[in-house]
């Protein structure tokens, strides 16, 4: 980044959070994209390894092409293609009233709601850690985990092509970048490791008890995953935190949901928002919660 923008991004918050919402509206119409393609190019590969391994020879006109940017974004109702300017984040959606340009069917609010929240979420992760490194990095992981969280609402599943990227960046953030004091984003590469590890083995550690206990298997290997994902961002000490703060939020929005009966009991609710949810608040405000529970018993 130019040195002189850098300097203005740094002495300019206000600057800074609109560069960072307007990037973030951007990003969040591609995660639209991905939410909603890669679910279907993941379950197009494992049909075809099934039909691979079981000695079925494919088709002889092979399929079109399908990933992230094959085919054209079009309308689902009259697959008309969605011009540029249709395609503008939030602001198409509101001016063409919630409705296709040509069939007048209805868009889901879904679309736009994507697109505002990674606006806010990345402005307030650039705003936390300003114009760094760490604010960058920040912004990164935060696209990982709403793409996750809502890949993991729709089918239940934590992709690896986004958990283990998101792994390694924050395994190679801690080997390379510098440390920012407070900022504590990313930890020491000993710290990193640790938490990769104890991340990981808690959980999986927790499956294993559960299905012992139960014969039923409480989460995925995803969730396993993420939360190795988010230690090496944050360290080992996050761990707990995480832990902790993801299954209260499981627990009172799976009762809210039960009690509005929107959800029987023995629907499964997907962990990984939960672990996502936590970890985006870890990593803005993380260390100032262990400090303020620790300075408890420093009190008299």
């Amino acid at each position: 980044m130019n040195s002189g923008l850098l300097s203005l991004l740094q002495d300019s918050p206000a600057l800074l959070g609109t560069v960072a919402l307007i990037l973030g509206l951007l990003v969040g119409s591609f995660l639209n994209v991905v939410i909603y393609r890669l679910p279907i190019m993941l379950e197009r590969q494992w049909r075809e390894q099934a039909q691979s391994s079981d000695g079925e020879t494919a088709a002889a006109k092979p399929a079109p092409k399908f990933n992230l940017i094959e085919p054209r974004s079009c309308c689902p109702a009259c697959k008309s293609p969605i011009r540029a300017y249709q395609n503008i984040p939030v602001l198409s959606f509101l001016l063409l009233r919630g409705r296709c340009a040509h069939c007048k069917a209805p868009i889901s609010w879904r679309y736009p709601a994507v697109e505002a929240l990674t606006g806010a979420l990345s402005a307030l992760a650039a705003l936390h850690f300003g114009a760094t490194a760490s604010g960058a990095l920040a912004m990164v992981v935060t696209w990982f985990l709403i793409a996750l969280t809502f890949i993991d609402l729709d089918t239940q599943l934590l992709p690896d092509s986004l958990t283990l990227p998101l792994l390694w960046i924050a395994l190679l953030a801690s080997a390379t970048f510098p440390l920012h004091g407070r900022l504590n984003l990313p930890v020491d590469p000993v710290s990193a490791i640790l938490g990769a590890v104890a991340g990981y083995l808690s959980l999986w550690s927790f499956y294993q008890l559960f299905r012992a206990l139960t014969g039923k298997e409480g989460m995925g290997y995803g969730d396993f995953k993420l939360l190795a994902a988010l230690c090496a961002l944050l360290g080992y000490k996050m761990l707990l935190p995480i832990i902790l703060f993801a299954a209260l939020s499981g627990a009172l929005i799976g009762i809210g949901l039960i009690v509005a009966r929107r959800r029987g009991r023995s629907v499964p609710i997907p962990f990984g928002p939960f672990l996502a949810i936590a970890g985006y608040l870890a990593m803005l405000w993380g260390p100032q919660w262990v400090d303020a529970y620790l300075g408890l018993y420093g009190r008299r």
